[in-house]
């Protein structure tokens, strides 16, 4: 049986007090290689706790996440910080591009502690953007492409280093409709392709194209049952 990409094993977040705040109750999931996930919730609920969890961003105060098989307890901060950059590609509801870079020099800055040649990278960045769409804009600045153009070139570089997890935070949020289904088709082509995606979204068209849905709720996570798209 293959390895999950994502083990969670009675994870919990406890940020200290006083009182301590129980923002991720013991929480166990599993998320296979290839899977399509949306956590839902209200503000508060510790969506952006568990994302940070998933991210490594963070660290949990009991339990265990295991991340391809890996004990990320194990790890100290260096190398949690370099299974972060090969493992994990995060896009944020901020685009956090640079304004003056154009969008393959954004894309590249993900691969700057990558040790293959420059050539290598650049077609690494310039593929990846192109998976999204914007093969025709290596050249353009953040500063002349639409909202929904600067996501995708955030994605571009959240896949540059074919990660094994794909986490994305409200990556609609900050779009109009029509890009944010644009947006929508590019992760749908992503997960079909066999990139695993986890979405986290208060929105419930968003959460509709995952195929497994994950609800939290006052730090308690649930899985809703006959969720999703096939």
């Amino acid at each position: 049986m293959a390895t999950p990409v994502i083990e969670l094993r009675g994870l919990a977040r406890t940020y200290p007090g006083p009182p301590p705040v129980p923002a991720l109750r013991p929480a166990d999931l599993v998320i296979e290689a290839g899977d399509y996930v949306a956590v839902t919730g209200p503000s508060g609920s510790g969506k952006s706790t568990l994302l940070h969890l998933l991210g490594l961003l963070d660290t949990p105060t009991g339990g265990s996440y295991l991340l391809d098989g890996l004990d990320t307890s194990t790890l100290n901060d260096r190398d949690r910080s370099a299974l972060r950059g090969r493992r994990i590609g995060v896009v944020f509801q901020e685009f956090h591009l640079l304004p003056y870079r154009t969008a393959l020099e954004n894309v590249l800055l993900a691969e700057l502690y990558n040790q293959t040649p420059r050539g290598a990278r650049v077609a690494a960045a310039a593929g990846a953007l192109g998976a999204v769409g914007l093969g025709h804009r290596l050249d353009a600045r953040p500063t002349t492409l639409s909202g929904g153009e600067c996501q995708r070139v955030a994605i571009a570089r959240a896949l540059v280093n074919r990660p094994a997890l794909v986490l994305c935070d409200e990556p609609t949020g900050n779009l109009d409709s029509a890009n944010a289904a644009a947006l929508m088709e590019v992760l749908d082509q992503l997960n079909a392709a066999g990139y695993t995606i986890v979405v986290i979204t208060h929105d419930a068209k968003v959460a509709a194209h995952a195929r497994r849905r994950v609800a939290i709720s006052d730090g308690v996570l649930s899985e809703r049952t006959g969720a999703g798209h096939a």
